[in-house]
């Protein structure tokens, strides 16, 4: 963005400056003496010929600068963010090393954009030799035939250092432009990608979603055919709440991910209040499903910003209103700007149980009707646990809900619990009768609580 930001202020402002200039000196040489303007602009090709060499050039090796510059940004960044990782495990002397391979990586192709441009600008300078040369040549032997005079040969050879003070200065603004089009290459890369989930041209109007959740025999892979989710299906009926367990991979993330339409499934259907999600605008969609994840993101601002998302339409009043529902506004009365406070990338300066709160209360700030947990209690102290669960019964209340859990003790009270296994529903029914059962449910339960 710097490279053309730099274009647009030091190049664009003087190119047409330079254009008009060169154009004004070529109508006023033709007219002062055709043949002998002529002469001079024998080296124009050799120009053009040189800055057509020098552009294939230096955009290769512009955007290897810009690839390695990159791969410089984001391995620093990587390493900043893992600092105690690296130190916890006395990792600083192989970090070290590979950063220095990399900043190296970097150099060299720094050195080669140095070089190209080092071989261009002189090579102008010889064509202005030549073009002098040939000028003096050809107009003085005019000149000592009577035929040019004197006058001329001296107003062509000032005409020839003006002609070519412009080009000069082109070709120093040619580096730059040639930098902003590798940058801009590399820009475009990343906003021209086509979204994957593609919105339907003709939506079907969602309303308000009363939270009715269908899965009709979903079959779905990131992959190929290494299939997460095998002929899963089952419904959660509106104001239920549903929680799924089961071992690490067995698709209970995934099904979030497709109840919010951020892939698409392979086969099978997935319906809410009736309609197929695939028929529906997914941003409407998005809208009314509120998803509070176990890693909690936070964005740079304040504690109100990262409550209301930039949305307008959520007034400082129903922030706070919201926080206080979900027992955020507790630590948030105590920080020194309270709301105004100042949140740190990622939420660096809040605690695990905090973050989790302002997660909560950023759900409810959207007045979601369905609401998604996944492992919204795994990451927090008993202390907060407390706090967090008086939130979740309060959050729960009048909407859809689907918590995903290992703790079984949080999802006792569900109205039905889905048991998955290797992307397959096992067991599907309440606390008591899935303990009955003496299935998979049961088991889980046991590994949790032997005494």
């Amino acid at each position: 963005m710097e490279s053309l930001n730099e274009m647009y202020t030091a190049v664009l402002v003087n190119l047409f400056k330079d254009i008009f200039t060169l154009i004004g000196i070529v109508i006023v040489m033709l007219r002062m003496n055709a043949k002998v303007a002529l002469v001079s602009f024998i080296a124009i090709p050799l120009i053009f010929l040189s800055a057509a060499i020098f552009r294939v050039e230096s955009r290769k090796a512009y955007r290897l600068v810009r690839v390695k510059l990159a791969k410089i940004n984001s391995t620093l960044s990587e390493n900043i963010s893992g600092m105690k990782i690296i130190q916890i495990f006395n990792r600083e002397d192989y970090k070290y090393d590979e950063f220095v391979g990399i900043n190296d990586e970097h150099r060299k192709a720094s050195m080669r954009e140095l070089f190209v441009f080092a071989v261009f600008r002189p090579s102008m300078d010889l064509i202005y030799s030549l073009s002098l040369a040939l000028l003096i040549w050809y107009g003085g032997g005019k000149v000592l035939q009577g035929e040019v005079p004197f006058g001329v040969l001296f107003a062509f050879v000032n005409y020839i250092d003006q002609f070519f003070k412009p080009i000069n200065d082109l070709t120093e603004k040619f580096n730059i432009l040639q930098s902003a089009m590798a940058s801009s290459e590399r820009i475009f890369l990343l906003l021209d990608q086509e979204e994957t989930i593609k919105n339907p041209s003709e939506a079907l109007p969602l309303d308000k979603v009363t939270g009715k959740i269908e899965f009709k025999n979903v079959w779905f892979a990131y992959e190929g055919e290494n299939w997460v989710l095998r002929d899963v299906s089952f419904t959660i009926n509106p104001g239920e709440t549903a929680a799924f367990v089961g071992a690490t991979g067995a698709g209970k993330t995934s099904i979030i991910s497709l109840i919010t339409r951020l892939y698409d499934i392979q086969k099978g259907e997935i319906l809410i209040d009736g309609k197929n999600i695939k028929e529906i605008d997914k941003y409407e969609l998005r809208s009314q499903i509120g998803v509070v994840l176990q890693d909690v993101f936070l964005f740079t601002g304040d504690i109100k910003g990262n409550i209301r998302l930039n949305n307008e339409d959520i007034t400082d009043e129903k922030v706070k209103e919201v926080a206080s529902f979900v027992n955020a506004g507790t630590f948030i009365d105590k920080l020194p700007r309270k709301y105004e406070e100042t949140v740190m990338e990622r939420g660096a300066t809040l605690s695990s149980g905090q973050r989790q709160l302002l997660a909560f209360a950023r759900a409810l700030a959207f007045n979601p009707s369905v609401l998604v947990l996944d492992e919204a209690t795994s990451n927090i102290d008993t202390e907060t646990e407390m706090l967090i669960q008086d939130a979740i019964k309060k959050l729960i209340k009048d909407r859809t809900n689907i918590i995903i859990a290992h703790r079984l003790s949080t999802i006792q009270h569900a109205d039905k619990i889905i048991v998955m296994h290797k992307g397959k529903v096992r067991e599907m029914g309440k606390h008591q009768e899935l303990l009955d059962k003496k299935g998979m449910y049961y088991d889980l339960y046991l590994l949790q609580y032997k005494e």
